[in-house]
């Protein structure tokens, strides 16, 4: 978990501090004064007359960054990318082929990838958000997020660019914002008892006569061995005891001494997808040697050192394409001959490339492979000057968990079993302006049929885009955008056309085909 520094302004102040500080940008700016929270850092009391002040003074941390509307920006001015693209999102999607089922043929999939477009809507929620866990007090930023995305295909002989409604998702983001501790009181005390003032069980038993008990009583013998019991704060240094009767009441400063929370994450994501899963995902910025705010462009491998199973649509349970990372596929080549070639026994035995042979041979080849070199094409073309990453998982290696929950049918066909997503918050200069951009990469792994071998096969369901604020840009691309998710007339689709996309809708992403 990250704290921030206390003389750091809120997030109403933020945009106040970058034009006063003119030489610092926002990034800079709103991540200035961030560290790691540890165990040994000073924890602030909470005091119930405090808490509008708290709860005004809630931090997002950096999720203040994302708060608007981000659209698709489509980089097609980039000279080092030599096919223009539809548009900037990519997805791949693997699906089980129709006739089949979970128990029976192993291993035969549908495979789609398209480009989209998309947007994304951020709204902060006004003030903190409390969450009492008796003795720990924690309050979060919350953000709220809606996305719309449509593929972008056009038919074969037409020049006039279809737009279909794919996905859908509406969520919440949360910043861990502050850390109290919450002592009990004499007020708290008395408006929480729930025991009686006198129990009639502990005179009988232990011959305590007092009342609302909020210490332990202690069993002790006399030199004869007669027992009787007393409260712990009557035990002398060094007597013995025999018997530890637990008190039932708490007493003014019990909690102070802890245990503090200290979470391993600063992010949360919820997220709800009409397919019929319900997502957790918890993460924190990723830091490059201790540097939340990492200076120049965002990194991706080139040539060989891209085959990475990890960020592939072919996984290593699909069999990898006959590859592997000591013998890679260079994705920044043409396809191997064997992708156009008509395999069989004898040029692939074993059938691993058969299987994934479509993947490769795909029109959007390489993206249809690694989605997430489109982000890198694009950063190609542009000076990027700083950024912060994101990183969340349903499923981190240790500590805290996110998790999935999916309806009856998604976990009998397609059960999703992980999410993990990478966002970068970048700081472009266009102009000697600074421009904010978003870059995501989504894996999603579903897991349905099996192998020839009976083991379990890995689906890797891939989204990655790139976004800007509306007026940030070109022209072009906002009228389009305005068109397709503002209601504006779409003046572009002859109306003949529209009415045949009614009745025959072009293939979208295979989950929500009819």
């Amino acid at each position: 978990m990250l704290k921030r520094n206390q003389n750091s302004a809120g997030h109403e102040n933020l945009m106040a501090r970058t034009s006063a500080e003119n030489t610092k940008g926002y990034l800079e700016t709103l991540m200035d004064g961030y560290s790691k929270l540890l165990i040994d850092d000073p924890v602030r009391p909470f005091r119930e007359d405090k808490l509008q002040e708290i709860v005004n003074d809630v931090d997002y941390g950096i999720l203040a960054a994302l708060d608007g509307t981000w659209v698709s920006y489509n980089a097609n001015y980039n000279k080092n990318i030599e096919r223009p693209s539809l548009a900037s999102g990519v997805h791949t999607t693997i699906m089980p082929s129709p006739g089949t089922n979970p128990g029976t043929i192993p291993g035969k999939f549908s495979f789609d990838s398209e480009e989209y477009i998309e947007k994304l809507t951020f709204a902060l929620v006004p003030g903190g958000v409390r969450n009492r866990g008796g003795a720990a007090e924690l309050f979060c930023g919350a953000l709220k997020y809606e996305q719309s995305i449509k593929s972008v295909t056009r038919a074969e002989g037409q020049t006039v660019l279809q737009y279909t409604p794919i996905h859908e998702e509406n969520g919440m983001y949360l910043w861990l914002s502050d850390v109290y501790n919450y002592a009990a009181n004499k007020e708290t005390i008395k408006r929480d008892r729930g025991i009686h003032a006198f129990s009639t069980e502990d005179f009988e038993k232990y011959g305590y006569k007092g009342e609302y008990r909020d210490e332990p009583l202690v069993q002790v013998k006399d030199e004869n061995g007669n027992a009787s019991y007393i409260l712990l704060s009557q035990l002398k240094e060094g007597q013995e005891y025999y018997e530890i009767i637990p008190a039932q009441e708490i007493k003014p400063g019990d909690g102070i001494s802890g245990p503090y929370f200290i979470p391993d994450y600063s992010i949360s994501r919820s997220g709800v997808i009409p397919h019929g899963s319900t997502i957790t995902l918890i993460g924190d910025i990723a830091p490059s040697n201790n540097n939340y705010l990492i200076k120049g462009a965002p990194q991706f491998p080139q040539g060989d050192a891209a085959w990475q199973p990890e960020h592939l649509a072919i996984s290593p349970t699909m069999g990898g394409a006959g590859a592997s990372v000591t013998h890679p596929i260079n994705l920044d080549r043409p396809a191997p001959a064997w992708v156009h070639e008509i395999l069989n026994d004898e040029n692939d035995p074993g059938s691993n490339k058969i299987y994934t042979q479509r993947i490769l041979a795909d029109d959007l080849y390489p993206y249809s492979v690694r989605p997430d070199l489109r982000l890198r094409d694009t950063l190609s073309g542009q000076q990027v000057k700083n950024y912060v990453q994101l990183q969340l998982s349903s499923k981190n290696k240790t500590g805290a968990q996110g998790g999935i929950l999916n309806v009856p049918f998604v976990t009998r066909y397609v059960p999703t079993v992980e999410v993990s997503f990478t966002m970068w918050i970048e700081t472009v200069m266009e102009e000697g302006k600074e421009i904010l951009q978003l870059q995501y990469e989504q894996i999603i792994l579903f897991e349905f049929d099996f192998g020839n071998d009976g083991g379990t096969t890995s689906w890797p369901h891939i989204q990655t885009n790139t976004l800007r604020k509306l007026e940030d840009i070109p022209e072009d691309q906002r009228k389009i955008i305005e068109e397709q998710f503002y209601d504006r007339p779409v003046i572009n689709t002859p109306l003949s056309e529209a009415a045949g996309l009614a009745v025959n809708p072009p293939s979208g992403c295979p989950i929500h085909k009819g």
